[in-house]
């Protein structure tokens, strides 16, 4: 074990090892892979391990099942990791190991962050936690550390446990009219909070629900709108507070279904509720759907707030540069609405952002760190490849509007992708003017629906692989933002792919060669 702390420095045991833990990850910094290393990046907890461990099940490729069969006869830390979506995307606040590790310290009570590994991952967590015996709340016995929110100077520090109140200055369309989509260019102020960010961090923003699903549910309760409860975040609030500001209404939980399999009398909603524990819940259904399915069940607000998951912050790519806008944020939000069994969903925190917060109206934020590498490269020469379609396009202005601050000289490529070219084409007028100053050496699009076949930016990708070859071969670094499970995937099989073609490479060579290429720091992916 590496010791870079002296034996006579004022530090007791535990604050050695973590010292030795931080710094070993700094210097690890160098290959871009380490957990340590990624922890620095991210301003995150870091591993409590100095020594580097095998963690065979940390592929996201890997469905949760094989995950959990390789981690098997590992402590609950690890068997806790390997229930993590394996991105280390730090959407959490941790990484895939300090989350599992948090919890089962008992430092972290919330077992529902891992936002990307969804309803699989929070099962698991729970299930493993209850075979435990082992409570997640401060089961190691001591009381979890609370830091400051004030600086030396009595200055507040603002974080994701204490949210900055941050004004909206405007939320702007992006798609034209005629498009199906709803994208919005999101504009907030930090000024007076001393928040500082770099390009390829995200703004965590903590979302409220709709009311009128607030009240609806206070009215399926027939219960007092402004009752006293507590909330899942200990807090004591009106009922309807309750629900609009502390409380997941989204997904409903396995124990909210439970109470109710066990109250309701009607015998076909008691089948389809046990049902739903053992097939799951169906897409889009929320904790409103579930409580009519169980109609006037004999369960009280209390009961109902004491199964539900609290509502946790969301976490944008910020789609802006400080050298550029100054003490403005900038965000790329598409909005989510649905309709299901006649009723209209929305996403929580994107229709708070594009309809339910005005102008001067304010939002509670936090900046979090990007993970390791992904922002622009030191050397202001070296070339970029971007991929990022949709709202994976926010980052990449970010990066292009700080090149253009620096005066770097180094080629920019970005590839984009959406629906209709006519209604779709975010930030058209911005990246036609980095293409005339030269800023954006080229630009390649992909709008899926304007031709007879689909195409999307992979397919790009493979029509110049030739071209992003000899880019890589001049040591271009090469980005990729968006959706994990469709877009990220098909876009590292595609670069593989293109590697083999024009690098004459085998398959397994390729994937070696594209594997090279992240752990020398030139292969970064923002995905969620």
């Amino acid at each position: 074990m590496s010791s870079f702390i002296p034996e006579s420095a004022p530090f007791n045991e535990e604050q050695r090892a973590w010292l030795n833990g931080f710094f070993a990850g700094l210097a690890g910094m160098q290959s871009g892979m380490s957990a340590a290393a990624t922890a620095t990046a991210l301003g995150i907890t870091p591993p409590t391990a100095v020594d580097e461990e095998d963690f065979p099940w940390h592929d996201p490729t890997l469905p949760i099942v094989d995950r959990m069969d390789l981690a098997k006869d590992k402590p609950l830390e690890r068997k806790l990791m390997a229930s993590m979506a394996q991105l280390d995307c730090g959407s959490c606040g941790y990484l895939c190991q300090t989350y599992g590790e948090a919890i089962a310290s008992g430092e972290e009570t919330n077992l529902t962050l891992c936002s990307p590994g969804g309803k699989e991952t929070k099962q698991s967590i729970k299930r493993l936690i209850a075979e435990s015996n082992a409570s997640p709340k401060n089961a190691n016995g001591k009381d979890r550390v609370v830091t400051s929110n004030l600086t030396s100077n009595d200055k507040p520090v603002y974080s994701r446990q204490n949210p900055f109140e941050a004004k909206l200055i405007e939320s702007r369309p992006l798609n034209l009219e005629g498009s199906a989509k709803d994208t919005r260019h999101v504009v907030i102020d930090l000024s007076g909070s001393n928040l500082t960010y770099k390009v390829g961090d995200a703004l965590g923003v903590y979302p409220t629900n709709c009311e009128e699903l607030a009240n609806l549910i206070v009215s399926q309760l027939a219960a007092d709108p402004n009752a006293t409860v507590t909330t899942p975040l200990r807090n004591r609030k009106t009922l309807v507070q309750a629900l609009c500001n502390d409380c997941c209404l989204k997904d409903p939980s396995d124990e909210l279904i439970e109470l109710l399999v066990d109250r309701v009398a009607n015998e076909n909603s008691k089948k389809t509720l046990a049902l739903m524990l053992e097939e799951g819940v169906p897409d889009g259904f929320d904790v409103l759907d579930v409580l009519e399915i169980a109609g006037p069940a004999t369960v009280t607000p209390t009961e109902i707030l004491e199964t539900l998951e609290p509502l946790n912050p969301r976490l944008y790519s910020i789609a802006s540069s400080r050298k550029c806008v100054g003490d403005q944020v900038h965000l790329t939000i598409g909005k989510v609405v649905f309709e299901r069994e006649g009723r209209v969903r929305k996403g929580v925190a994107s229709t708070m952002l594009a309809e339910r917060v005005k102008s001067d109206q304010t939002v509670r934020v936090f900046v979090q760190p990007n993970h390791a590498g992904f922002t622009t490269p030191e050397d202001p020469n070296q070339p970029m490849i971007m991929v990022g379609p949709g709202t994976g396009i926010a980052p990449f202005i970010a990066f292009l509007q700080e090149r253009a601050e620096t005066k770097a000289p180094g080629k920019n490529w970005l590839f984009f992708g959406d629906q209709h070219e006519a209604f779709d084409f975010l930030y058209e007028s911005e990246l036609r003017e980095y293409q005339q100053s030269g800023m954006l050496s080229r630009l390649d699009t992909a709008f899926s629906r304007d031709g007879k076949s689909k195409v999307y930016v992979q397919d790009r990708m493979q029509e110049n692989g030739a071209e992003i070859w000899q880019w890589l071969q001049s040591g271009a670094s090469f980005y990729v933002c968006g959706d994990a499970s469709r877009m990220a995937k098909d876009v590292d099989c595609a670069i593989c792919d293109l590697v083999a073609l024009h690098g004459e490479m085998t398959a397994e060579k390729a994937k070696a060669f594209v594997k090279q290429l992240a752990a020398d720091g030139r292969y970064h992916r923002d995905v969620y």
